[in-house]
Formats: structure tokens, C-alpha cells, sequence
């Protein structure tokens, strides 16, 4: 049986983060035989270097803690793999797991009734350049309005159209609620989007992230295993695998390998 380290990485958001839950229940149910929690603020590289170098394991599963691929972890993140000495596997982010669909009903549920008459806006962060969290929004989306009684669901960001500023006049029914697609609290979630919202108006119920829901800790343990399950046949590579093949580190400011 190898030695696997299972690594939640993600960024610190210089306040109380869900990681370390996750990963108390991965170990207890015996998900890898270490799960350890990595963040960094800017630069993964530079930042998790030591730790990285650092790993004694036969197989390290590395799964990057946010709904939807963005810049730094389709480049910055798997560079920094490369400082592992040991069989890496870059896993795909939870987002798009239907799990996480049953977690955000939950979060909008205990807002507003589940009925024709209310409506749900899912907040994301959104992108200029890359479609990876409008793919992942509109999925969920979808998801809810064909498996839910909700009268409406509408999916807008902070950094793209439709705009999080405007959703408010999009929603037509009695009860409203906004429910953040940000897997833990970050300034976005806590002071931004609130702000743009315009919450203090009333009439818009605003939920917690998905943070600690256990669907959450459920959507990493089906995602790890599945690598496993793919590293084990050898299956042909994947998104993840081909980026962390592709983007490999090059020395700069007087770093070396």
C-alpha cells in the first residue's frame, strides 16, 4: 500500500478558514495516509517551497481549494508541484461536483422557502479572461433550477457580466436570497459583494460560502479518489495532469532548481 499525502492548497485569506476542517475529516476517514493544508498569499513557488521540498511520501495527491480553475492555479500552482520529489497528481477543483449543487440548496434553503415564490442569485467571483467559474455558476444553476422548487435562479460575479450589482433587479419573487459560490470567506465575500449588493436595503437575504459544509468534505474525498482510481489504470492524461507537465518553474529573482 503506498504512501499517500493528500495536500489541500489554498490561499490564505488572512482570516478563520474551513481547510483544516476538511481536512480533520479526510483523515478520519482515512483518505490518504496524510492530508495536509498549504496556503500562500501571491506566489505558491516562493511560499510553499519549503513544504513542498519537504514531503516524504510515495504519491502526493495535490488538490487546489477553490470551485473553478483560475490564473494562478493553472500556472502558478502546478509549478510549484515540481519542488515534490515523489509521483505527483494535480487533482481538479470540487466546483463542479453535484455535490456541491446540494450544498448550495442548503445555504439558500435555510434563507428562503424552496417554493415558486422565491428567488436564488449565485454569486461568483468571475473572470476576464478565463471561462472556468462561469462554467462551473452556470452549471450549478442549472443544476437547482431542474432539481428544485425555486421560481428562479440567476448566476452573476464580481469581475464579469451579468454583475453582482445588478442582480438585484433581475430577481422577480417575494423571497431573494444571494448564496456566495466561493468555497470559504475572503474579502470578496465579506465586504465586496455585500457592499454591492446593497444589502442594506432589505429585501435580499445573503448566506455564508459553502466553508465548512460536510458535502464539501465529501466532493474533495470523491475527487481524490478518482485520481487515484485514474494514477492506478494509468489512465491518459488529464487537464490537471497536462498542466502540471506543462507549467514547470523557471528561475527567476535568483531562484534556482
Amino acid at each position: 500500500m503506498p504512501h499517500d499525502t493528500l495536500l489541500l492548497i489554498g490561499r490564505d485569506t488572512s482570516r478563520a478558514t474551513p481547510y483544516e476542517t476538511h481536512a480533520r475529516r479526510l483523515r478520519e476517514r482515512g483518505v490518504a495516509t496524510d492530508v495536509t493544508v498549504l496556503t500562500y498569499d501571491h506566489e505558491p513557488r516562493r511560499e510553499l517551497r519549503d513544504e513542498l521540498v519537504a514531503i516524504d511520501a510515495d504519491r502526493v495527491f495535490a488538490l487546489p481549494m477553490t470551485v473553478a480553475h483560475d490564473h494562478t492555479t493553472v500556472t502558478d500552482v502546478p509549478a510549484a508541484l515540481d519542488e515534490i520529489d515523489a509521483e505527483t497528481h494535480y487533482c481538479e477543483p470540487v466546483g463542479r461536483s453535484p455535490l456541491l449543487t446540494e450544498a448550495l440548496r442548503d445555504r439558500a434553503t435555510a434563507a428562503v422557502p424552496e417554493a415558486a415564490d422565491s428567488s436564488v442569485a449565485l454569486v461568483a467571483f468571475g473572470s476576464s479572461g478565463k471561462p472556468y467559474q462561469r462554467q462551473v455558476t452556470e452549471y450549478h444553476a442549472e443544476r437547482l433550477r431542474e432539481r428544485s422548487a425555486f421560481g428562479e435562479v440567476e448566476p452573476c460575479y464580481l469581475l464579469q457580466n451579468p454583475a453582482v450589482e445588478c442582480v438585484r433587479y433581475n430577481l422577480t419573487h417575494d423571497h431573494a436570497v444571494a448564496v456566495p459560490l466561493f468555497l470559504a470567506p475572503t474579502d470578496a465575500t465579506e465586504t465586496q459583494i455585500p457592499a454591492k449588493l446593497d444589502l442594506d436595503r432589505g429585501g435580499l437575504a445573503y448566506t455564508d460560502t459553502l466553508d465548512d459544509h460536510p458535502l464539501v468534505t465529501e466532493a474533495v474525498a470523491t475527487a481524490v479518489e478518482t485520481a487515484r482510481t485514474m494514477a492506478d489504470s494509468r489512465t491518459p492524461q488529464t487537464f490537471e495532469a497536462t498542466l502540471a507537465a506543462t507549467n514547470r518553474p523557471m528561475a527567476t529573482d535568483g531562484e534556482g532548481d
